[in-house]
């Protein structure tokens, strides 16, 4: 099969609105391609995709395909793994002999040919990515970004510069990362996740190593993380190290060894140490990368952060609201710190909509030991995304799990009437499901 994409006239994609998915729809369409694509149901997101000219249909059927796309000469199909494995348009891409491809597959193509950085990691991949591509637009760089989450900057997942380097999110999920080709890569961490698809953390590892095995040129991992490669951390002997860290009306201000040089007083607007990680992460890639640090100094104290990563949607005296795509115990546990560490002295509340059945079993006491770290708990039902619910797995299981006093589950239509009531200084609202869409409502609620 032809790897090229050049022959390719028309795009359609199952899955159009996921995050990583629908960057790619916007490259293509930038790129002059026919484009168009499935969802299950309509989005901010998928609105965006319209308003570009995308066609997007909300039934499988194949009859609802627009008749270009069904021309497998010329149409290239791109998938999610997420896509249920009975979805009738896939399968009948499938057997109709398309050139059928995963979104990762995809990515690998676009970058093979070009400068790739890569960022990899269970956690953290997301900011740090985004971080990395406001450095390099930011200091003249003619970069192409495809980021798992939406930049404050640009109020998108993608920046279109120029073909000089490319940045991708390197996902572990489906071992999605395995299609790269990074000249230069971070490992963030690699903490167990996703046992769905690695049954154990030790698979998941392998997984790492192979991505690490395929970067071409410079490998940064994580202190603590046990694969060979520059390191970096916070106040220690690592490679790249934030030194002399302190906080000033909200802004963390430091110091970065590198092995070359002292750069002093670099300002970063994010809250918590794992931001201050993920900054220093991309900094480190963008130097290894050749960016003049003068303009990178300059350019991450402009960084105004991602949407849903510590997003303030409120912050006045009486209340400040917090939202974030937190959905890992170790994740929660590093927005408590932000949160306490920006917010000493508050009352907080914590609204947690878990992610998977799946997750939630496999980590059920650790999640339940960072959630009774909140003052106070509210728990929403678990958000199935792509699976069946397993017996005996619910939130009130897990809430029983918890230690803290004050914790109660509730359905999503409580939400208001329960925060409203609560006496919290702050309320942050935490997980990866369709919690962020209750967000506004939220925001209105305690403003009256």
């Amino acid at each position: 099969m032809n790897t090229t994409l050049d022959h390719i006239k028309n795009i359609y994609f199952i899955g159009i609105g996921g995050i990583g998915m629908s960057a790619l729809a916007r490259y293509f369409r930038f790129s002059g391609k026919a484009v168009a694509g499935y969802d299950k149901t309509p989005t901010p997101l998928i609105s965006e995709l319209q308003e570009l000219g995308i066609t997007i249909q909300f039934n499988d059927l194949v009859v609802s395909v627009p008749q270009k796309f069904l021309n497998k000469e010329d149409t290239l199909v791109v998938y999610t793994p997420a896509v249920p494995k009975d979805h009738v348009q896939l399968n009948y891409f499938k057997e109709k002999g398309f050139n059928v491809k995963k979104r990762a597959e995809v990515l690998g193509i676009i970058t093979k040919g070009t400068f790739t950085l890569a960022v990899a990691g269970t956690h953290g991949k997301t900011t740090t990515t985004t971080i990395l591509a406001h450095l390099l637009k930011a200091s003249g760089a003619k970069v192409t970004a495809f980021l798992g989450g939406i930049s404050e900057n640009y109020n998108s997942n993608l920046i279109l510069e120029g073909n000089d380097v490319v940045v991708v999110e390197a996902d572990e999920f489906d071992r999605s990362f395995l299609q790269l080709y990074p000249d230069i890569a971070a490992i963030t961490s690699m903490d167990a996740d996703h046992l769905d698809i690695y049954e154990e953390a030790s698979q998941l590892e392998q997984s790492f190593i192979e991505f690490a095995n395929r970067t071409k040129e410079h490998l940064l991992v994580a202190s603590g993380v046990s694969l060979k490669g520059l390191t970096f951390g916070l106040n220690d002997a690592s490679d790249y190290s934030a030194q002399n860290i302190r906080i000033d009306n909200g802004t963390y201000i430091f110091n970065l060894k590198t092995p070359s040089e002292y750069i002093e007083n670099i300002e970063l607007t994010l809250p918590g140490n794992h931001n201050l990680l993920n900054a220093i992460t991309a900094f480190a890639i963008a130097l290894l990368y050749g960016s003049p640090t003068e303009k990178l100094v300059k350019a991450l104290s402009t960084f105004k952060g991602v949407q849903r990563r510590f997003s303030y949607q409120l912050k006045n005296e009486d209340k400040i609201l917090i939202d974030d795509y937190a959905h890992h115990p170790t994740e929660i546990s590093a927005l408590h710190q932000a949160v306490r560490e920006m917010h000493p002295d508050k009352k907080v509340l914590g609204v947690f909509q878990p992610h998977l059945y799946s997750r939630t079993r496999d980590f059920a006491q650790a999640f339940a030991d960072s959630l009774s770290l909140f003052d106070e708990i509210l728990l929403l039902d678990i958000y199935p995304a792509r699976e069946v619910a397993i017996p005996g797995v619910t939130s009130e299981w897990l809430a029983g799990m918890m230690t803290g006093e004050k914790k109660k589950v509730i359905a999503k239509h409580e939400l208001i009437s329960e925060i409203t009531a609560s006496d919290a200084d702050v309320i942050v609202t935490i997980g990866a499901g369709d919690i962020g869409a209750e967000v506004a409502s939220i925001r209105k609620a305690l403003l009256v």
